[in-house]
């Protein structure tokens, strides 16, 4: 995108605008100035029964100002590129800079020698018209019905898409813009045996349209739920345990923000001062990667501007490297790691991955599995913002899955507890998987992936 090309009714373009604001910052006594443009657009459509539940297309753009004002940052936010906004983010950002108390001040960055030039936007994604969503999705409920006659329905039945672009303009001279696009699938179905009802899911990301296959969803979700049925009790007990890729990813997820130096500098981390330490299984691998190129939040760059990095997290069980910004960085005597992050234009500057993910091995999910002499798969994690302590690693989470003798699958169990502590757990890692799978963040931010776990031992218990 040209910087210059930026431009809404009433609005000047993004160059005039930041030309205009940084002037008025300069006479209003700011030194380092920068501005920050986010623009996205969404889309989410429901299916139920053949006939569309929700429809919703949106398109947000704004822009942030960082200044600073008597050596102290000052913030403020617009969703407007015209003359009077010039004049409320100046003032605004002058104001609340006298409430900034931080030992270490935030600084305006001036650049990093070299940026990657990944492009994760999607030029055919972006043609996919409406009408070809809503057909996947009929497609894709049509093979769910006519798969299982124990189908009775969808409990959750959508398709989202996204489309974000940003740019970054300083008073150092700092110019820098991208794009990023995806689509993402989320299915739930609901099978019915008896009185008994159970349900299966299936999500997945992606930036190429056509490997959204309608027959094999439908089947992976219909396929999940009907597994459920005729589930038994087990004897609570501590059994080896197979965290299969998307509970795996799920559990990571969760505890992410453990691997933040932010949250080691507030004594939210058990991972403070360990830099360096064994902290998992020799066999652990976790990788930050930006240029991942299905990666949902692939970029060449952070929200201060520091080039992005494929970075070694944990490599042999040791804890190379918390994630930085600038500021964390700054405190720890580092260097940033490229992980600085705003959710939107509006947010405030904090650590978060990209890409991250549990490096695979070349054991398949089946070789695991026969394994096992007695244990149990986890196939599903609910509860997950009230039953893990991100802070001490305690967990106690209900659970779905089943009972494994001799190397094969028995049977579904009843409503399991799975209970334990993560860090603990790095460490008992026994094996892991080929079947790398990823999930978007809803406990926190990144895209998070996990080929599946075998864990030596975790405590279950069987309602």
């Amino acid at each position: 995108m040209t910087v210059g090309g930026t431009k809404g009714a009433n609005n000047m373009n993004l160059q005039e605008f930041k030309e205009k604001l940084f002037q008025l910052g300069e006479q209003h006594g700011f030194t380092d100035m920068e501005l920050y443009y986010e623009r996205e657009e969404k889309f989410a459509c429901e299916l139920y029964k053949g006939e569309i539940d929700s429809y919703d297309t949106s398109e947000v753009f704004g822009t942030s100002f960082r200044g600073l004002y008597e050596g102290r940052m000052g913030y403020a936010f617009t969703e407007k590129l015209d003359e009077d906004s010039l004049s409320f983010l100046i003032e605004n950002a002058k104001e609340n800079s006298q409430f900034i108390e931080d030992e270490v001040q935030e600084e305006i960055f001036a650049g990093s020698e070299r940026y990657e030039k990944g492009n994760y936007y999607s030029a055919n994604l972006a043609e996919v018209t409406i009408p070809e969503k809503m057909n996947l999705l009929k497609e894709i409920e049509k093979h769910i019905y006519a798969y299982d006659e124990r189908v009775t329905g969808t409990d959750y039945f959508m398709l989202r898409s996204g489309e974000t672009e940003r740019v970054l303009l300083n008073s150092k001279g700092l110019k820098l813009s991208e794009k990023n696009n995806h689509a993402g699938i989320y299915v739930s179905v609901i099978v019915k045996q008896g009185d008994l009802v159970k349900n299966g899911e299936y999500s997945k990301f992606t930036r190429d349209f056509s490997i959204l296959n309608p027959e094999e969803i439908a089947k992976h979700a219909v396929e999940e739920a009907l597994s459920q049925l005729n589930a038994r009790s087990a004897e609570s007990k501590k059994y080896p345990v197979l965290l299969r890729n998307d509970a795996a990813s799920a559990l990571l997820q969760t505890y992410i923000p453990i691997f933040s130096a932010e949250n080691t500098q507030k004594g939210q981390s058990a991972l403070k001062g360990k830099t360096g330490e064994i902290i998992a299984a020799a066999s652990l691998n976790i990788v930050d990667d930006p240029y991942l190129e299905e990666g949902l939040l692939s970029s060449n760059f952070d929200s201060e501007g520091v080039a992005t990095a494929r970075k070694d997290i944990v490599k042999d069980g040791r804890l190379v490297t918390l994630m930085h910004n600038r500021k964390t960085a700054q405190k720890d005597g580092v260097e940033s790691t490229g992980n600085a992050y705003k959710a939107s234009y509006k947010g405030a500057l904090t650590v978060a991955p990209t890409n991250l993910l549990v490096i695979p091995s070349d054991q398949g999910y089946d070789e695991l599995l026969s394994s096992l002499s007695e244990g149990i798969i986890i196939t599903e994690l609910s509860g997950l913002h009230s039953g893990a302590n991100t802070v001490s690693g305690d967990f106690s989470i209900a659970a779905n899955g089943y009972y494994v003798k001799d190397g094969k699958v028995q049977n579904a169990v009843n409503q399991m507890t799975i209970a334990g502590n993560f860090y603990e757990l790095l460490n008992n890692i026994e094996a892991i998987g080929s079947d790398l799978e990823f999930s978007m963040g809803f406990m926190a931010t990144g895209y998070i992936g996990s080929p599946s776990l075998l864990i030596r031992e975790l405590a279950v218990t069987v309602e």
